[in-house]
């Protein structure tokens, strides 16, 4: 774990309201793993760093994929190329994937994207088959990750990997929620990682298919400190209490109680 100035090497708008930040971190880069996350202090009028997934790491950058919802994001939203950002990490457990597996699910639901294609990227690279399912609300809220549009400077995923995207109101692909199509894609499917709303893993817990495979959840929760000082992000799970931020944020989905 460090701290350091990071410059603002690219920014964008990607989708409506969330926005990909580049950073030269070097720093930062060695032994990162996906589901890892950084503390950004976002401003002298805002008191606690916030937690941002790393999203993509090439050479010495990081990306950070930034949801405008609250007075610190916005703040970190609004920050241009040249502009130093105090980030602390990497920090917390991260995605494991294990040597003997051959295909993988990842399921994304809603901002839940943003660790995602990290770990996709390293999927790759260990020589995984990938498929990756997409939720948002409408088409423009999805993360335009398999045809690199304009507005999405981190570039394309390889076509190698199966993209399959779900929107609640069916403006693109399949009309409904990303936990409706999990079982169709569980066939030699070895294990599964997921991020997205505390709801989503509640349907995933019930659905039968997932009962025997190894489910690996990164949690979204309000951190205050983020290296495990403060207790604000406690859980309970299978095996006592639990801190997100230190011994999370991802888990295996049957050690917690969702």
């Amino acid at each position: 774990m460090k701290q350091v100035l990071a410059p603002v090497v690219s920014t964008c708008e990607a989708i409506p309201g969330a926005y990909l930040i580049w950073l030269e971190a070097p720093e930062i880069v060695p032994g990162v793993v996906p589901g890892q996350f950084v503390m950004v202090a976002c401003g002298e009028d805002t008191l606690l760093r916030r937690p941002i997934s790393i999203h993509r790491v090439d050479g010495d950058r990081i990306a950070l994929l930034v949801a405008n919802v609250g007075k610190g994001t916005n703040w970190l939203s609004g920050r241009k190329v040249g502009d130093n950002l105090d980030i602390l990490g990497p920090l917390g457990n991260g995605f494991q994937i294990k040597t003997n597996s051959k295909n993988v699910l990842l399921v994304a639901g809603g901002m839940g994207i943003a660790p995602m294609i990290f770990l996709a990227d390293i999927a790759l690279e260990s020589g995984k088959k990938i498929t990756l399912i997409i939720g948002a609300r409408t088409t423009d809220c999805i993360l335009p990750v398999s045809t690199a549009q304009k507005t999405y400077d981190a570039g394309a995923l390889p076509s190698s990997i199966n993209v399959i995207n779900a929107t609640d109101d069916g403006s693109e692909g399949y009309k409904g929620a990303t936990t409706e199509l999990i079982p169709a894609y569980l066939d030699s499917i070895d294990q599964v990682f997921a991020c997205g709303p505390v709801e989503m893993y509640q349907t995933m817990s019930q659905i039968p298919e997932l009962k025997d495979k190894s489910v690996q959840i990164s949690l979204e929760i309000m951190m205050g400190c983020g290296v495990g000082v403060c207790y604000g992000c406690t859980i309970r799970t299978k095996s006592g209490l639990k801190q997100v931020c230190k011994d999370g944020p991802v888990f295996e989905m049957g050690e917690i109680e969702v």
